[in-house]
């Protein structure tokens, strides 16, 4: 799937359901970073969701391969338990999987990550925000680069992108255009330019996301929880992300 540029950027909007990767769309995004569950930081979305996105989008599709919420140490069986996700992908011809394991000692690890990429191919590949885990974000942008990974999804180690601001510009320079780093976390109409401006930036990731809340007329007050207000991409947000990289 051929991924417009929005003048000289790249937009991409982390989406979080079928519903969500239709607004972004609708709203000019370059493509999505397709998950499920981003309340818990985003996990892989199952097949009914890979099979509808793949029918009813015709932007860059690229899906996130994390087996569940929490840190990026992962045992064999989830190795292999994404390598299958992986394979899935490529059999439904999505554009890219987004990807990232982490050894204990918080740097990269290789084997397990060279073996992702190994089954992705030839798929685009990028690396998550497991990079905002590791001790020496220096030395994990060289072994991410000679894993021929494509692209570093990153806030620049902070809980922001503008917080992150000063380092990310600090790896796009060490990078040097072998490998696109691509700020994300907080990314939003008000700050988008800033947070280009001072990285140097080509590509951005945004979720674009408003809350909305259950729409249950009745309400069993006995029992807590299963009636929280869910997360969407807006179109409307994308719109505005999308409005503001074409004035630059």
């Amino acid at each position: 799937m051929k991924e417009k540029a929005i003048g000289n950027y790249q937009l991409e909007i982390c989406s979080n359901s079928v519903a969500s990767a239709i607004e972004a769309e609708k709203g000019g995004a370059t493509r999505i970073e397709f998950c499920q569950n981003l309340e818990n930081g985003g996990t892989t979305p199952s097949f009914g969701q890979l099979k509808l996105v793949r029918e009813l989008v015709h932007i860059g599709i690229h899906v996130l391969i994390r087996p569940r919420g929490g840190d990026f140490l992962y045992t064999e069986e989830e190795v292999l338990e994404m390598i299958a996700d992986i394979e899935l992908c490529k059999e439904m011809g999505m554009d890219g999987v987004v990807i990232g394991v982490l050894n204990a000692d918080g740097t990269v690890d290789k084997i397990n990550t060279m073996r992702l990429v190994d089954a992705a191919r030839p798929m685009h590949v990028t690396f998550h925000r497991a990079f905002d885990r590791v001790e020496d974000p220096f030395a994990a942008l060289e072994d991410v680069i000679a894993l021929g990974i494509d692209r570093i999804l990153t806030s620049g180690l902070r809980n922001s992108a503008l917080s992150g601001a000063p380092l990310l510009q600090q790896l796009i320079e060490q990078a040097n255009g072998r490998i696109v780093i691509m700020p994300g976390a907080g990314v939003d109409a008000s700050n988008i330019r800033t947070i280009l401006a001072e990285t140097g930036a080509i590509a951005i990731h945004s979720s674009a996301k408003e809350s909305q809340p259950s729409k249950m007329q009745f309400a069993q007050d006995q029992v807590k929880g299963m009636d929280e207000a869910q997360w969407m991409s807006s179109k409307e947000k994308v719109h505005q992300m999308v409005d503001l990289l074409k004035s630059l």
